[in-house]
């Protein structure tokens, strides 16, 4: 799968956010070395904590569902629904850390204003120290 599609499906999963506090609607679509496609999207509750972001939502479908093999995932957010200005989002430490678990160095992460105004980045790009399994 391409970039923009992959793009495209994470842009699809915001329509599904649940975000009425930040009104900041994320999603995420992750790419397996099968080839098969998950997505995510943030759900918010009133206790903060208590909330689970984009991409955490999309990889732990896939973990549900037997998948720990991972190529790249796109991740795009929308202000609000018809907000032109958006940024490039960025994952979370806890996302990073959840990612790490499954994903080796090289994995894509592929931070999306639209199909066309990405950027690409490498896990350990993003989380150069990361705490593994050789940790303990």
């Amino acid at each position: 799968m391409n970039n923009k599609d992959l793009i495209t499906a994470a842009i699809n999963a915001t329509k599904y956010s649940y975000s009425p506090y930040s009104k900041y609607k994320v999603g995420a679509a992750i790419l397996t070395k099968n080839n098969k496609v998950y997505t995510g999207c943030n759900i918010e509750n009133a206790s903060y904590s208590a909330t689970v972001c984009a991409e955490r939502t999309a990889i732990f479908k896939a973990v549900s569902e037997g998948e720990k093999a991972f190529t790249k995932i796109a991740i795009v957010c929308r202000k609000d629904s018809d907000s032109s200005d958006n940024d490039y989002p960025s994952p979370c430490g806890v996302c990073r850390q959840v990612l790490s678990e499954f994903c080796t160095d090289d994995f894509q992460i592929i931070l999306a204003k639209n199909e066309d105004d990405f950027k690409i980045y490498t896990l350990k790009d993003l989380l150069p120290h990361s705490f593994t399994v050789k940790n303990l």
